[in-house]
């Protein structure tokens, strides 16, 4: 049969034809079933000649039973399709509620992740993920949360940028998996299986010869009467005896052995993955990855997907008699063993191989998706400029794009402002865009370049009752952290949100232009929002500090915010106001 398809051009017709055909092979299949053992019962009271019918009727059979799982295969991966429509339009329009979160993911200790929403609720790791098995998901997070490398970074940005003109692959790949796959099994046992050898001796191919030929032999000569039907009995205990040699390792087999569908999921994606021709090198040593030893892993998995059906269905009720009666486990077991040891460790590799598919696949997905246009590139200076920048989880229509430079003369920025003026957000943006840029996507906004720098990020810092730990002293520790990375050598863009807010005003003041004079001794660069409006007066005394805030328009009854970041300090503040509007009256008592 033809390959499965995978276009989402007129999904609601193709919908109906495929279940019409579904339920008209399910017709046949059961006309089919009954007539073969119509013809099974006349074969038997009649004449051996009905014998033929009764083969014809079970190929035909056993080959509409493959016809209709096709087409309930191709409804599944037309469903998948429907429902990758759904969550496209559901992530344009940042509608993320019932997206998987990846909460797991998130760390405290982390350099950034926590502080610019990488994983949660309404988070960049719901805008990212296409993957479709734990493993890819696991590998997807752990590519977000990693430390910035420019090679790598470009490496992955050509080949997500050829990733993104092959649209119907990652259709594909991603259909295919949220279709066929089924996570039933651990990969780990099936890995372990497929390296352990098969102890083989030469007694289960005797045997595998032995049982068909001596079970054909005994009915002949039982069905024209020269012996009587009781050595039947005889003939299926001594093959109970032998068939307990292979059963252990047949049902071992069996445990880890994917199911078939999940099989079917690794023969369509890695299909589709043999038949593209790449030209980005790190898309071309992965496809080479994938076929190892130079076998082609969607034939290996056909061969075992056909092998593993019989022995997942060796307990079925229609399988029970044949292989007592010709000893059949033992012909299974030799075919298995032969596999395994020709190409077993060809596929141990493939699961993994997979999962860095799955997350290749959601780069090419997230670009096209969300039209990722932006420009990026690394600079060897440590320098991060950023133009008409904006947040990713903002509506792209209602979002406020502002623009920054750090630099060698812009080592520092003061970032003063009115509250919910957008300080936190902008600072967020531009971290979020640098996690972007490492992962290879494109920026949102016009142009972003990065020197090699590395991130990190003081913004959420929250008390720990179980270690007695509060909110400053959980702060003081990520400057701690700060300071010793930076004391070290290391070139860092810090993001600091309302810098030592935990202690009182002249505390605070003193504190933050300690720890400003002391960064400037490094090589770090970043920013630092504060409400201490006394510290501006840095700029004219201390070289490479500049000022840029945030403002808001105060009405009678309201306060309106333009989000557009202006340099200097802020003029005025809000927070009195805030507090007016909120419902406090203030006044003598």
């Amino acid at each position: 049969m033809n390959g499965f398809d995978f276009e989402r051009e007129g999904l609601d017709r193709k919908l109906a034809s495929v279940r019409s055909r579904a339920s008209s092979l399910s017709l046949l299949r059961l006309v089919l079933f009954f007539g073969m053992g119509l013809f099974f019962v006349l074969s038997i009271a009649e004449h051996p000649l009905w014998l033929l019918p009764t083969v014809v009727a079970a190929y035909f059979f056993v080959r509409s039973v493959g016809w209709y799982n096709f087409q309930k295969d191709q409804e599944s991966i037309f469903l998948a399709l429907e429902k990758m429509a759904d969550q496209k339009a559901k992530r344009q329009n940042r509608m993320l509620s019932g997206f998987d979160s990846g909460i797991e993911f998130s760390d405290k200790s982390h350099p950034f992740c926590n502080d610019l929403d990488l994983f949660g609720e309404h988070s960049l790791f719901q805008l990212l993920n296409h993957t479709v098995s734990k493993g890819g998901k696991e590998q997807l997070a752990r590519l977000m949360k990693s430390s910035f490398n420019k090679d790598e970074s470009e490496s992955r940005a050509q080949a997500v940028k050829e990733l993104t003109s092959k649209p119907l692959f990652l259709q594909a790949m991603e259909a295919a998996g949220l279709a066929l796959r089924k996570d039933d099994k651990e990969n780990g046992k099936w890995i372990y299986w497929l390296n352990t050898a098969e102890k083989q001796t030469a007694l289960p191919k005797v045997l595998a010869f032995v049982g068909p030929l001596g079970g054909i032999t005994l009915s002949i000569l039982i069905y024209i009467g020269i012996l009587p039907v009781a050595i039947l009995g005889v003939w299926t205990l001594i093959g109970i005896g032998l068939l307990s040699t292979v059963f252990q390792r047949l049902k071992k087999a069996d445990e880890a052995i994917p199911v078939s569908s999940t099989l079917k999921s690794y023969l369509v994606r890695a299909e589709q993955i043999e038949n593209q021709n790449f030209t980005s090198c790190k898309l071309q040593v992965s496809q080479a990855e994938l076929c190892k030893d130079g076998a082609t892993p969607s034939v290996l998995l056909r061969e075992l997907d056909r092998l593993g059906l019989w022995v997942q269905n060796r307990l079925n009720l229609l399988y029970l008699p044949i292989n007592l009666l010709f000893w059949t486990d033992f012909l299974l077991f030799t075919q298995l063993a032969a596999w395994k040891k020709r190409v077993g460790q060809s596929l141990s590799h493939l699961p993994e191989n997979l999962e860095k598919w799955e997350v290749l696949v959601s780069l090419g997905a997230f670009e096209v998706e969300l039209e990722g246009s932006g420009k990026f590139e690394w600079t060897d200076e440590a320098e991060l400029i950023a133009t008409e920048i904006s947040h990713p989880m903002i509506l792209p229509q209602k979002a406020v794009p502002n623009s920054i430079d750090l630099d060698s003369d812009h080592r520092l920025i003061l970032l003063t402002g009115a509250n919910m003026s957008g300080k936190t957000t902008f600072m967020r943006t531009l971290g979020v865009n640098c996690v972007l840029a490492n992962l290879g996507l494109s920026p949102f906004g016009k142009h972003l370049k990065l020197g090699r720098i590395q991130l990190y990020t003081s913004m959420r810092n929250s008390d720990n009752l179980g270690e007695s730990v509060s909110s400053f002293y959980a702060e003081l520790k990520r400057i701690h952290t700060l300071i010793e990375r930076l004391e070290s050598g290391e070139t860092l863009f810090f993001l600091l949100d309302e810098i030592l807010k935990g202690t009182n005003t002249q505390d605070r003041i003193s504190g933050s232009e300690a720890l400003i004079l002391q960064i400037l001794q490094t090589q770090g660069l970043g920013i630092m929002s504060t409400h201490d409006i006394e510290l501006s007066v840095l700029e004219q005394s201390v070289e490479n500090v500049h000022n840029f805030s945030f403002h808001s328009e105060i009405h009678d009854r309201s306060i309106d915010f333009d989000y557009m970041i202006k340099k200097g300090p802020c003029p005025s503040f809000n927070a009195h106001k805030l507090m007016e509007l909120m419902g406090i009256r203030f006044g003598k008592l």
